[in-house]
Formats: structure tokens, C-alpha cells, sequence
């Protein structure tokens, strides 16, 4: 790639994939390290560099900066640090904080939203931000259609929904990201082992909201649009959703939402720009073929929070350069890797070494329409008949994270658990005893040797306890796509990653429309069915709360069954302070900093 503005540092390089590196670094660092116990506490330890520059192996060079683009690393760390939208994510906890907007509030229905942007709002040109730059770039959002890789996330928004191809879902799950086990809870929320310190999950919806509980001016439907984004004044914005959802402030956080400085038509003739103006704590200060220069943007209106002075974003070309770079002290922090189940060993004891289950779900959808799988009870029977444990320890080598629930921080109490005796009950009870009479079930997954291996496994989890027979179909990815548009299937693999924590729009991304179109009438049988899995609110809470498709409702109907987590992890150097790995993956720059006073206590002989 020919160089558009080389900066004065030479970058160290890196790939995504580096488990051969890592063998060969401890390979390299001494044999002995494999053979005798270890006592230095770091995978790498160096002097942290005199100034407040920060060194960061995130992938290869972005393809653009384009926030409607961006729906992965390295693009989405870079668009994170040069862009700022409506509301950011607090790093620890996830939930929403004000960024460019101080305040918000949401109508009684939850349909509507008003957003008061701050009045010291700048582009890095100087130039003012205002509501109108984020209508125009919500519109933009419309006019790209399925240049927008993550378009779903705009599908409620009224008018933005109707855009070519807004049914798209969210990116596939890549199968060779890691992850951990959790102790299996049952749905009533009895620990079927004990539970670990820590490991009590806390539900998406019970952070308290940040807006305001006031109702905004008349709905925005009364003005009647084109697309439910509206200007107030220039420091209010307005947005009128097609479905309630108690979690907007949250969506908007994503990298999509940011805006754009004019018509965004640059990203289409040079996508790698260094003049492009942007409104974040950072902005592009030098491109290369080795990596970014980031510098800290003298125009944002939280300068003084931005601890770092610059960012040095390095490209990857070879696995091994990078791990070099990094036990040398070239590279102070590595994120977007994934690792082999023999590395993720290996480094497991460093502290250096971090890791957080990734929001993204591994799952087996059934198709519903299609007797046996139109009876709940049997599709609670196939849920808890499969040991996830197992298959995470041994066909996962533990590299991933049992999915006993649709996500990473479910409460206890909407949790699945092994429970073979249940699950033969509940096949009894739908006219099945021990698999009697039982179709022979029709698996579809795609070719993959570890989804192979998961399923060869789940299969005979079903015959065992079950007495049920299961052909596994495997078919290439597109078939397997097609398979699920054309409703040819009875039970299909699917992976997907979830780039934002927003209930609602996960659980449409991972359901589909029908879970958005739940009547009340859906509502009511699930509150008086027959169950013995304590779910339903009282009637007097779900009068209060407004109707609204949960993980709890999801749980309950189970029209998917979750396997398993994949798993993010990064090496961090012990003087990089502030730093946050999530399940989100969005990396945080502000208030992150380097300690260049950090050195190594001495170690005991």
C-alpha cells in the first residue's frame, strides 16, 4: 500500500491470528520458562515510554474511517477515538453516560426520544456541532443501504426502518474466539453447583436510566417526517422509534450513530483521509502503511479529561513481529487476537494478560413452525438435555464460555442448567417417553471442524438421555443462510456478534421480527401457561413497565437454544492505566494514561 502521510515513527507490525508467536516468544524467552516454576509476574515487562503515548497492536490498517462502516476493530477503535456520538458507555459498567449530548429524556412510551446537546460542542476544524449534523448523518445512514454492515441497529428508528435492505443482520461469529466456563443455574435460579465470587450476573435492564422522567414535546409523528430524526434547535435533537425500547441511550452509543462532518462523500473517493474532521477526543494526525498517528484534539469539549497525548495505532503484517514488539517494550498494549487453546495456557497466568467474555452467541435456532418444535416443552427437553460444560472442556478444549442464557450478564434466574431427569418429563409430557415416536432430527450446520465436533457431541447428548436419533446436515455458509430464509430446516447453527447492549435490538438481531411482534395476547399466556419456571412479572408491574419483549420473555419461549461465548483478550503492559476489556470490545481512550514512573517490584530468588 503506497504510504498517503508517513509519520516520524517506525511501527511494529501484527496479525489478528499469533499463536505460533506466542510459542516461539516463550520459545525464545527460554525453555526453561516451560520447566520450572515461574516467578516473574508479567509476560513482558519494559521501562513504560517518558511521555503520554500510547503504543497499541490493534489489527491491520482500517479500510476507513467512516462511522456508518465501521462494525469491527481496527475501524471501530479508531471511529471510537475521532468520533463522538450522543452517549458513550461507561467502560467498567457498560451502561449509558452523556457525551455529546448532557441530558436526555425519553416519553412515557418509550417511543420517544429528546436528546440536549452541550453548547461547546466542536468539530476539529473549530466549526461548531450541531443537531443538524446528526439528522443529516442519520439520513446518510438511509441512503447507503447495505454498504452500512450493521444497518439493523437503525431499523426502529420511524422511517429509517423502511431503507434497502435494513433486515440485514449482524456480522457472523467468527468460531475461533475463546472463552470460559461459568457454573451452570437453573432457570429458578438455584445454583446446580456453587456459585463462584463474581459470577452473579446482573440483567441489561436494571442499571438505572440516565434520562430524565419527564415526557418531551408532542411525538414527532405530529410533525410528520420522512424519517423519525428531528431538530428542535440546534442543541436538541429528537427521535421517534417505531417499538418502545428502554435502552435507545445505550444504542446510540455505537459507532454508527456518530456523526459525520458534511455529506460524508470523502469516505467514498478516500476512504483513509488525513484532513477529515471529526468532532472526538482524538484526531488523525499522521497515515502510513504501518499504522495511524492519533493526537489529542485541542478543540473537544472534555480536552482536559483526555489523559494521553498520543495514540500510535500499529498494522499488522506477521503474528510474530508483534509479540516481539510487545516483550521488547516497542508495543504497550495488543487487543483484536485470537488465540489457540495451547496459547490461551500458556498466558493464563500473566497478569498482563486480560480477557472478557465477548457479546456475541453461539446457538441452534429451531424452527418453530414445524412440529415437534411448535411445543415448548420440547424445546426446554433439547435446551436442557446438553451438557454445555462438556462440551466447552472437552470439543472446545475450554477456549469458550458455556451459554447458559442469550447473554454474557443474564440474571441467575434466567438461566438454563443441565438437568437430564427434567427433560424427560418434559418429552413425556409433550407425548414422547424416552423418545418414543420422536422424529429423527435434522441438524444443519455449517463446515467447520469445530462445529462439527460440537455437534457430533450434542447428538449423542440427545440419543443418551433422550432416545432421540439427529442426522447432521453439513452445508456450506451460504446454504446454510439460505437454508434459514427459505424456512427449509428443523434445527440450524447459527453465530452472530452483538455490537451493542441494547435488549431490544439484540434480541430482534438474534430472533428475528416475530420476538418485536409479541402481542398482548402472547403476553397473557405466557403469564398464565403452564410452568413451573417462575418468569412472569405480576400484572401490576407489567402495567407500569410498558410491554416490551425481554432476555426473560426469550428465555421462556426458547425458540433458540444458546451453546456458547466466545471470548476478547489483549496484553496490556502494567503502566498503562485506566485500561477496560469488555464484552463490547469498545476500547475507551479517555482516561487512560501512562504511568511513566511504573517500574517492577524486585522479584524473591
Amino acid at each position: 500500500m503506497k504510504a498517503i502521510k508517513y509519520s516520524r515513527y517506525k511501527f511494529a507490525v501484527r496479525r489478528p491470528l499469533f499463536f505460533t508467536a506466542l510459542v516461539s516468544g516463550l520459545l525464545l524467552g527460554g525453555c526453561t520458562e516451560l520447566e520450572r516454576p515461574r516467578v516473574e509476574p508479567f509476560y513482558a515487562v519494559s521501562v513504560p515510554p517518558p511521555t503520554q503515548e500510547l503504543r497499541w497492536s490493534n489489527g491491520a490498517l482500517p479500510k476507513s474511517f467512516d462511522p456508518a462502516r465501521a462494525a469491527a476493530a481496527p475501524e471501530t477503535d479508531v471511529v471510537q477515538a475521532v468520533y463522538e456520538g450522543l452517549t458513550s458507555l461507561d467502560s467498567r459498567t457498560l451502561s449509558e453516560a452523556p457525551a455529546a449530548a448532557e441530558r436526555w429524556e425519553s416519553s412515557s412510551d418509550l417511543r420517544t426520544w429528546t436528546f440536549h446537546l452541550r453548547r461547546d460542542l466542536r468539530w476539529s476544524n473549530g466549526e461548531r456541532v450541531t443537531a443538524r449534523d446528526f439528522v443529516r448523518s442519520w439520513k446518510r445512514l438511509a441512503s447507503l443501504g447495505d454498504k452500512v454492515p450493521n444497518r439493523y441497529l437503525y431499523r426502529n428508528i420511524a422511517g429509517l426502518g423502511n431503507a434497502k435492505d435494513s433486515s440485514a443482520e449482524p456480522r457472523d461469529l467468527p468460531s475461533d474466539m475463546p472463552a470460559e466456563r461459568p457454573d451452570p443455574v437453573r432457570l429458578d435460579g438455584t445454583p446446580s453447583q456453587p456459585v463462584e465470587p463474581g459470577e452473579a450476573a446482573v440483567g441489561l435492564t436494571t442499571t438505572p436510566p440516565v434520562f430524565q422522567d419527564t415526557d418531551p414535546p408532542p411525538p414527532l409523528k405530529h410533525v410528520s417526517p420522512s424519517i423519525g430524526v428531528q431538530t428542535i434547535d440546534d442543541a436538541t435533537l429528537r427521535v421517534t422509534l417505531v417499538k418502545p425500547d428502554r435502552d435507545f441511550a445505550r444504542l446510540v452509543s455505537n459507532s454508527l450513530f456518530r456523526p459525520v462532518y458534511g455529506s460524508g462523500a470523502n469516505f467514498d473517493s478516500e476512504p483513509l483521509d488525513i484532513k477529515i474532521v471529526t468532532n472526538g477526543p482524538f484526531r488523525v494526525a499522521a497515515i502510513a502503511e504501518d499504522g495511524l498517528t492519533l493526537e489529542r484534539s485541542s478543540n473537544y469539549w472534555n480536552a482536559a479529561a483526555v489523559k494521553l497525548d498520543r495514540v500510535q495505532l500499529i498494522a499488522g503484517k506477521s503474528s510474530e513481529a508483534a509479540l516481539d514488539a510487545y516483550r521488547r517494550g516497542e508495543v504497550d498494549l495488543v487487543t483484536n487476537t485470537s488465540f489457540e487453546p495451547l496459547a490461551l495456557k500458556l498466558l493464563a497466568p500473566y497478569e498482563d494478560f486480560r480477557k472478557a467474555t465477548h457479546n456475541a452467541l453461539n446457538f441452534y435456532e429451531f424452527n418453530i413452525t414445524r412440529p415437534p418444535f411448535t411445543d415448548r416443552r420440547v424445546r426446554e427437553a433439547l435446551a436442557i438435555a446438553i451438557d454445555r460444560g462438556k462440551l466447552a472442556d472437552s470439543e472446545l478444549e475450554g477456549a469458550m464460555r458455556p451459554a447458559y442464557a442469550l447473554f454474557p450478564d443474564a440474571e441467575a434466574s434466567q438461566k438454563l442448567t443441565f438437568d437430564v431427569e427434567r427433560a424427560r418429563d418434559l418429552l413425556a409430557n409433550a407425548g414422547y417417553p424416552l423418545g418414543g415416536g420422536f422424529p429423527r432430527l435434522r441438524l444443519i450446520i455449517n463446515r467447520n471442524n469445530a462445529q462439527q465436533r460440537v455437534a457430533r457431541s450434542v447428538a449423542k447428548m440427545w440419543k443418551q438421555g433422550l432416545g432421540i436419533e439427529t442426522d447432521i446436515i453439513v452445508k456450506e455458509p451460504g446454504e446454510v443462510d439460505a437454508a434459514r430464509r427459505s424456512g427449509d430446516f428443523e434445527i440450524l447453527r447459527r453465530g452472530i456478534v452483538l455490537p451493542t447492549n441494547d435488549e431490544l435490538i439484540n434480541l430482534t438481531a438474534i430472533l428475528g421480527d416475530r420476538f418485536l411482534a409479541r402481542t398482548d395476547a402472547d403476553e397473557a399466556s405466557r403469564v398464565t401457561g403452564p410452568s413451573d419456571v417462575d418468569i412472569a412479572e405480576t400484572a401490576a408491574e407489567q402495567a407500569e413497565q410498558i410491554s416490551i419483549p425481554t432476555h426473560r420473555d426469550a428465555m421462556y419461549d426458547l425458540h433458540v437454544i444458546p451453546l456458547y461465548f466466545p471470548i476478547s483478550y489483549s496484553l496490556v503492559k502494567p503502566y498503562v492505566l485506566e485500561y477496560e476489556i469488555s464484552s463490547l470490545d469498545a476500547v475507551s481512550l479517555i482516561g487512560m494514561s501512562i504511568d511513566s514512573t511504573w517500574r517492577p517490584k524486585p522479584q524473591n530468588p
